[in-house]
């Protein structure tokens, strides 16, 4: 229970790697407010915890709108008392040549990924100020490398990582710490829809899309839910309390700098 007593709160916890963040925190022993856009999503999640004795607290959110993010954190505090953690983990993703980006993709894809995070950070050290506390951002190996058909993905990831190490100096001395994360290939129902998109992208059948990525990886597998909760896990805690405005991958050997 290395987060007994804890206040936190998950964005896109209502699916993927965040509903998985969230349920581990739960089990950390932190109570949990579960954002997500669709509110059956976060019900579902909470539920789920709820159902193991823990704490949890569904907030619909759309996290590119200054209101909601800000109400949520006050619903947050008001269940559970002061907040101690935030990770942003909602995220959007689109598989496609970079000369067929709208602007409407290219928006969408800042609004959650990058503004999303960014009012995240703002309603986090808002309520931390006083009392410190630890956030966490979801980037990417994205985040680290561009790719092809993939410019507003990795383009918001990357910035992702720089808002990080912004906010990670600005608050250090007021005891926030700040740090990402920046998985590879996740198996998530955000993959599930984008297969179809890689495999054109690369001219392979869906079905060898996975296989692919598998012999591509250093160590031949993909990165298991598990694994991203483990980490996350570890930058919350006390056991990471030297660091601040960092950027851990978990890619496999994937990426290595």
């Amino acid at each position: 229970m290395i987060l007994e007593n804890k206040v936190a709160v998950v964005t896109g916890a209502g699916s993927g790697i965040g509903r998985a963040t969230a349920i581990r925190l739960a089990k950390e022993g932190a109570a949990v407010a579960i954002l997500d856009i669709n509110e059956a999503h976060a019900v579902e999640t909470a539920e789920m915890i709820q159902k193991e004795g823990g704490r949890a607290l569904p907030v619909m959110t759309d996290i590119t709108k200054r209101e909601d993010v800000f109400a949520a954190a006050e619903k947050t505090v008001q269940a559970f008392g002061p907040l101690d953690i935030w990770v942003n983990c909602a995220g959007y993703s689109k598989i496609i040549p970079f000369l067929e980006h709208t602007d409407e993709l290219w928006n969408r894809t800042m609004d959650i990924n990058l503004k999303g995070c960014f009012l995240g950070c703002q309603a986090a050290v808002t309520h931390m100020n006083e009392k410190g506390g630890a956030i966490v951002n979801f980037s990417s190996e994205s985040g680290k490398k561009g790719t092809t058909w993939y410019a507003a993905y990795c383009a918001s990831k990357f910035a992702v990582l720089g808002l990080t190490q912004s906010v990670a100096a600005e608050f250090a001395s007021k005891g926030i710490r700040c740090n990402a994360v920046c998985p590879g290939v996740v198996l998530t129902p955000m993959w599930d829809q984008q297969v179809a998109d890689y495999a054109k992208k690369r001219n392979l059948k869906p079905e060898e899309v996975m296989p692919r990525f598998r012999n591509n990886i250093p160590l031949h597998r993909l990165c298991e839910l598990k694994e991203v909760t483990d980490l996350v896990v570890f930058l919350l805690s006390d056991n990471s309390s030297y660091m601040t405005g960092q950027s851990i991958n978990l890619t496999g050997g994937n990426t290595m700098y």
